[in-house]
């Protein structure tokens, strides 16, 4: 019986996304692996895979078709022996629900292998077991009994992840005894909704305007924004940097790395500065989650980068770690694979860490908003020359940099604060320090 090819989740959170473009037509045979489509979702475009193998009968979604559930046919896929005549009799499928976060974990996309297009069980009586054909050859090399396996597929069926997870997975322990569940939180009092789109328009009625509907990394921005602002308690530490030791030790590295085609940027040294800091300051490495902190041992560093009609926060995982060649390296790499919407959900998500730096749009200072979990959001403006007071107490010229930390009063205390950011800043004004 044909099969479905559904809409695949590429994050947990995923609910619908667009269908941006096909990469097989009608009547061209697929493999396992073989890819079959791009997909938009609300932050990036990404490839997936056909989990089966056959011809692909029928496309029932255009490309450049928005808003498609997941879990919703796109295509169909014919087995051996089957053909177009067949495709009235494939099951119908189930409306399109966004699946459980578990239950994505198996389509979710990596770098390496793109996600895999989950397909639709057949429906037969008995107790026939529903999988596809490539996850029974696999089960039948290894000496699995499918009847064991529980499927990860729309409406149970085994798939090709399931099997080889449970090739991998060690047996299981006994396992502990659940502890009790916390005491629910009393609710919040609603927050105060803003004008209705209606009242809006009729306020600006006789008024010329062009009206723009929000696309789904806009709604993103508003949604996670709008939950940052109305539930982190922020509070603000100001301080001011003095950049010239750092430029001057930037530009003779530079010389020295001219050769190998790497050029520096202050931004470079600001992330490696920060990662070195949480390091110094552990408990300042932290995240909120929910009824507890996490205190991460890495130093995990988000960047803001501004893409049209909106930003990424691309993460350099371990950055205290790696050299600031190998810094400035990847995060050129992570820049334009942002810009260009190319970037997999591992690459946003996580860290404890972010930096704002709209230094290079002239901005002297600003108040950036914590990126849930995080613990803290580095802003940074631009270097200017101010008249200061020198060790010898005379005034000079410096170039000096300000920077304002916003920090999550339930992760960071003020003092733990100012000791995070006072690390940060002996480290930017001190740059050799941070490669001994």
């Amino acid at each position: 019986m044909p099969t479905e090819i559904l809409m695949p989740a590429l994050s947990p959170t995923m609910e619908e996304g667009t269908l941006a473009k096909w990469l097989v037509k009608e009547g061209d045979t697929v493999n396992s692996g073989d890819l079959l489509a791009e997909i938009e979702t609300d932050k990036a475009t990404m490839e997936f895979e056909a989990v089966d193998e056959g011809v692909i009968g029928k496309i029932l979604i255009a490309e450049g078709t928005e808003g498609v559930k997941v879990n919703s046919p796109i295509a169909v896929l014919l087995a051996e022996g089957e053909s177009a005549d067949d495709i009235g009799a494939a099951p119908a499928a189930a409306p399109a629900e966004a699946p459980k976060a578990e239950e994505t974990k198996a389509a979710a996309a990596t770098p390496s292998a793109a996600a895999p297009a989950p397909a639709a069980a057949t429906t037969d009586s008995g107790d026939r077991i529903f999988s596809s054909p490539l996850a029974r050859r696999i089960a039948a090399d290894k000496g699995l009994d499918l009847k064991s396996i529980k499927g990860s597929g729309p409406r149970g069926r085994i798939v090709k992840a399931d099997v080889e997870n449970a090739t991998a997975a060690p047996k299981a322990e006994a396992a502990a005894p659940a502890a009790a569940a916390p005491a629910a939180a009393p609710a919040a009092a609603a927050a105060p909704a803003g004008p209705s789109t209606d009242a809006v328009l009729k306020m600006y009625e006789g008024r010329e305007f062009e009206e723009k509907k929000l696309d789904g990394m806009r709604k993103t921005i508003a949604g996670r924004l709008t939950e940052a602002k109305q539930t982190i308690p922020h509070f603000y530490l100001r301080r001011d940097i003095k950049l010239d030791a750092l430029l001057k030790f930037r530009s003779q590295l530079n010389k020295q790395l001219e050769g190998r085609g790497v050029k520096l940027s202050v931004n470079d040294f600001i992330i490696k500065a920060s990662a070195l800091a949480l390091q110094a300051v552990p408990t300042a490495n932290a995240v909120w989650a929910g009824d507890r902190v996490l205190e991460l041992k890495p130093s995990d560093v988000a960047v803001a980068v501004a893409i049209d009609g909106g930003l990424f926060t691309p993460v350099l995982k371990d950055a205290e770690m790696k050299s600031l060649s190998a810094l400035s390296a990847e995060m050129k790499d992570l820049a334009k694979r942002a810009r260009d919407r190319k970037l997999a959900p591992h690459e946003y998500q996580g860290g404890s860490f972010a930096i704002s730096n709209l230094g290079m749009f002239g901005i002297d200072n600003f108040d950036a908003v914590i990126n849930p979990p995080h613990g803290a959001i580095l802003a940074v403006g631009a270097g200017v020359k101010k008249p200061v007071v020198n060790a010898e107490g005379e005034i000079e010229v410096a170039t000096v940099m300000s920077v304002t930390l916003s920090v999550d009063h339930r992760v960071i205390d003020g003092a733990l604060g100012a000791e995070l950011l006072k690390a940060i800043a002996e480290n930017l004004e001190n740059p050799m320090m941070m490669l001994a």
